[in-house]
């Protein structure tokens, strides 16, 4: 708590917003303060890097930088939020944060077409993994409709289709047509189980090597719906931009790699998605991953074997208490998985419900008729947050939580981006459903 106080002390707050409180759950202070400190938190984590000129949204916490995973959406968030945030005077505003998170990935793509992992502010710019989720075209798309940025879309489509390019010809050697997963970091899924022996980086940090190993590569239905999710969104700026032609082929191709994930990586006797080995098995560790392929629509309800799919997914996976549907849902393993790591360590995958699942989780729920159980989802979040401070305080802002408690791991600093967005995002949602 005296590194967020410390941090408040520096922040000075000259004007507010239009509208400076959503509703809260109820009427306890601890609410409002909560708040007050998650804006704090984000202001505190908006940051210059030495290899991009303009102030980015950093992840927080131990985390001193920015991750393609992730960055381009926390700072969309953040954006969303921006009739709620402060004016600090000589700050960049959250549409201008949201822009940088964006076109750093861009300015820094290799000339080959690749997109950097991360970016930190020690001034390492990072390409040994491709670490994606929510795919940096959709984000960027999005954005784009907010501002009517007319070189932020030409810049994002000419980026991303190169992006593309780059994955088809190094992540697809077994000419699937899906995407291959090489190291832990592709996924983001540090100290999960799904990824138990497999090396962390890729060979020499070279994101094009994979390492020589018998089950290597693996065919990832998360990253498979993550390039799905950027056609889907490649199509929509050329069809913008007037490129019909072009908006017909991404289109085209989004559809071709929709199906491929369905036929190849879903199985049915589990209702779960899965990785493919190179030996054809399935790696049947049941994660988060299922939440990924969700987030970018890959099912169709209007199309009936999609809906029985959803349906089954639901009913067996996402919605089961014994599964995934925990008090403080959506674990990074279902609980009933026998690779559930307990007890729980700090930055696991292995179990843990983490605070970016939770804050993708509107990208989807709604889109498939489930507002009724986001609303709880985000109720409970938002609870456990706001009981979180230490010594009375407001609540704090950390990666992870235990999914039946709603226990934070304390192992690291609160200040993590992530958790503060969710906290802002979900209480604002939740007032919006109260007028």
């Amino acid at each position: 708590m005296a590194g967020l106080a410390a941090a408040a002390a520096n922040v000075t707050l000259t004007s507010w917003a239009k509208e400076p409180y959503p509703r809260f759950p109820d009427s306890g202070p601890h609410w409002r303060s909560t708040w007050d400190a998650a804006l704090t938190v984000l202001a505190g984590n908006v940051k210059k890097v030495p290899r991009y000129d303009r102030p980015m949204l950093m992840e927080g916490a131990v985390y001193p930088g920015v991750w393609m995973e992730c960055g381009p959406q926390e700072a969309l968030v953040y954006a969303g939020l921006r009739r709620f945030v402060p004016q600090h005077e000589g700050q960049s505003s959250p549409l201008e944060v949201a822009r940088a998170n964006h076109m750093a990935f861009f300015a820094l793509q290799r000339e080959d077409g690749q997109l950097p992992a991360s970016i930190k502010v020690s001034g390492e710019v990072g390409y040994g993994q491709i670490q994606m989720v929510v795919p940096i075209a959709a984000t960027a798309w999005e954005l784009v409709q907010l501002t009517h940025d007319e070189e932020l879309l030409t810049t994002a489509y000419e980026a991303c289709g190169k992006w593309d390019a780059w994955l088809r010809r190094y992540r697809d050697t077994r000419k699937t047509g899906l995407v291959e997963g090489f190291c832990t970091y592709d996924t983001g899924h540090d100290n999960s189980p799904r990824w138990k022996g497999i090396p962390n980086r890729c060979p020499d940090a070279d994101a094009r090597k994979c390492p020589p190993i018998v089950t290597m590569p693996r065919l990832c239905p998360d990253l498979s719906a993550t390039v799905y999710g950027g056609r889907v969104a490649l199509a929509a700026m050329a069809k913008a931009l007037h490129k019909h032609d072009e908006a017909a082929r991404w289109a085209e191709d989004a559809e071709t790699i929709r199906r491929l994930i369905i036929e190849k990586l879903y199985d049915p006797e589990d209702a779960a998605f899965y990785d493919l080995d190179a030996e054809n098995h399935f790696v049947r560790v049941r994660g988060d991953v299922i939440t990924r392929v969700m987030g970018e629509h890959v099912l169709k309800l209007k199309i009936p074997r999609d809906r029985k799919i959803f349906d089954d997914v639901w009913v067996q996976q996402l919605h089961n208490p014994k599964a995934f549907w925990t008090p403080y849902s959506f674990p990074s393993i279902a609980i009933d998985d026998p690779s559930f790591v307990r007890p729980i360590p700090r930055n696991s995958w292995g179990g843990a419900t983490q605070a970016l699942t939770a804050l993708r989780t509107p990208r989807w729920m709604a889109h498939y008729g489930k507002e009724a159980e986001l609303r709880e989802l985000m109720h409970a979040w938002v609870t456990a947050i706001a009981r979180s401070g230490t010594d009375g305080g407001p609540g704090e802002f950390r990666q992870q939580m235990d999914p039946m408690t709603g226990e934070f791991t304390r192992a690291d600093p609160s200040g993590y981006s992530p958790a503060a967005l969710v906290y802002l995002e979900f209480v604002r949602r939740l007032g919006s459903y109260q007028r």
